[in-house]
């Protein structure tokens, strides 16, 4: 018979019965799994010194080369491979459709309270239950949280790369490990015709007791488990498109080591002032990626910034530019015409007073809801996307290294060029720069609630309040 598979892998973690799978699928002919061989302490167990003539030190140095050795060993070989393992090796196994991936798993509240009775009673397997030790661990919420966060998105790196590829794993837990015949379904699955009869029976079941005899603190164990948002069902969707870097927009002031990294819309003639008055004055801009990597190593000690602003003002800049820019005219036939936005003839525009700018500005924010949650076919312009989007983006190549805040900007640039040690300007404001309807002239309940709906996830990720007029 043919196998579909070259090798295998057990994605599994500390105390979810991988040992035991191991054993079991042992016990089949020309099978053999070498244990924990990419753990960054060992290869495969304290008393291991070679695995497939590989040593420690060559497997450190080339991990694709022992990954070769499983690969072509005589027979059919494998190994387990926990969150921890070498990384330089994980996207060559993920992406080898050759490789067949057995996902195991287990009750994350076990796997954690297992753990910890191991790590305090030095006990990582039982052979013998006379040899038992018996040990209550506190449960500590902080640390469960910790080590759930880590290991949920190991699983979820695993998903989406399966889903990427194109390829399935086997999935199976760890009572389904005791199992014969699920584990016969997965010699069918890695293309054996053998079978085995019974479970391995050379490790005993650690700590068989109900959980409220495991825990010392049981009761507020289940307290702070409740507390779990275990399906994340609390997330912030995101159907945006993750955004370019942005190189381009980057601007520096010429002779000193500071970045501006612009989030549209913005009218920043006062920052691009404020950064002219830096250095040797002047502004270098229009970056490539080369070309900014090039600045960074000219400028030691450089910092980068970028100004968020409250949505309803950003929001409200986003529909002034719609509204007055040329490049915009299609756009707006379209959501005057497709999707309920009243907006009146293009030379009509500039006679709009307060109320119809509020009108239409609440249209466009009902087009930009559905607009970015991949409703429409319309780009999902950066005009108007998150400010988390955008930031994302710059993250990719450039992450800033202080995000200033718009009403706080003076006292947030001043701390820039201090930390940068060089001496700066007085930040001057320009009074007539934003939209041409002001938020101020039309603000409200209604428009504030429907902003915080629409950028959820800004006023979520950087705290924004209710909007304050400026001072």
């Amino acid at each position: 018979m043919t196998r579909p598979f070259d090798y295998f892998v057990i994605f599994a973690e500390m105390r979810t019965g991988s040992n035991l799978l191991e054993a079991t699928l042992g016990q089949v002919e020309g099978l053999t799994c070498h244990g924990e061989v990419f753990n960054p302490d060992h290869m495969g167990g304290p008393n291991v010194s070679e695995v497939l003539g590989v040593s420690m030190a060559e497997r450190i140095a080339d991990p694709a080369g022992l990954l070769s050795r499983i690969r072509s060993a005589p027979g059919f070989n494998g190994f387990r491979f926990f969150f921890d393992h070498e990384p330089r090796v994980l996207d060559a196994i993920l992406n080898d459709p050759r490789c067949a991936k057995i996902v195991l798993t287990r009750n994350p509240v076990d796997c954690y309270i297992s753990l910890k009775i191991a790590y305090n009673t030095k006990r990582w397997q039982l052979g013998n239950v006379k040899d038992r030790i018996v040990w209550k661990p506190p449960f500590k919420p902080a640390e469960f949280a910790a080590f759930l966060e880590e290991r949920q998105a190991f699983q979820l790196r695993l998903l989406n790369a399966l889903q990427v590829t194109g390829q399935t794993a086997f999935y199976l837990d760890y009572e389904d490990s005791l199992r014969v015949e699920v584990i016969n379904g997965l010699l069918q699955f890695l293309g054996f015709e053998d079978r085995i009869d019974s479970i391995s029976d050379d490790l005993v079941r650690q700590n068989p007791e109900e959980m409220a005899d495991k825990v010392r603190n049981f009761t507020e164990m289940e307290e702070a488990l409740a507390k779990i948002d275990w399906s994340n069902l609390a997330r912030t969707p995101n159907f945006e498109p993750r955004r370019a870097p942005g190189v381009p927009r980057i601007v520096a002031a010429r002779g000193a080591p500071i970045l501006y990294l612009p989030l549209p819309p913005y009218d920043d003639r006062h920052i691009r002032d404020w950064l002219t008055g830096l250095g040797e004055g002047g502004l270098e801009e229009d970056f490539t990626q080369k070309t900014l990597r090039a600045w960074k190593r000219r400028a030691p000690g450089h910092r980068s910034f970028t100004v968020l602003r409250h949505p309803l003002t950003r929001a409200n800049d986003a529909f002034d530019v719609v509204m007055t820019r040329d490049g915009y005219g299609d756009l707006r036939a379209t959501l005057r015409g497709h999707y309920g936005v009243p907006i009146p003839p293009n030379d009509e525009i500039a006679a709009m007073g307060p109320n119809e700018w509020r009108e239409a500005l609440i249209g466009f924010l009902g087009f930009v809801k559905a607009n970015l949650a991949g409703q429409t076919g319309l780009r999902q312009d950066a005009l108007w996307g998150t400010q988390w989007s955008v930031l994302n983006g710059f993250a990719n190549f450039a992450p800033p290294d202080l995000l200033c805040r718009e009403d706080t900007l003076h006292a947030d640039l001043s701390y820039l060029a201090k930390s940068a040690q060089i001496k700066a300007p007085a930040l001057t404001v320009i009074s007539n720069g934003g939209a041409r309807v002001p938020v101020s002239a039309i603000h409200d309940r209604e428009l504030e609630n429907l902003v915080r709906d629409v950028y959820r996830r800004d006023h979520m990720s950087f705290g924004f309040g209710a909007w304050k007029a400026p001072k």
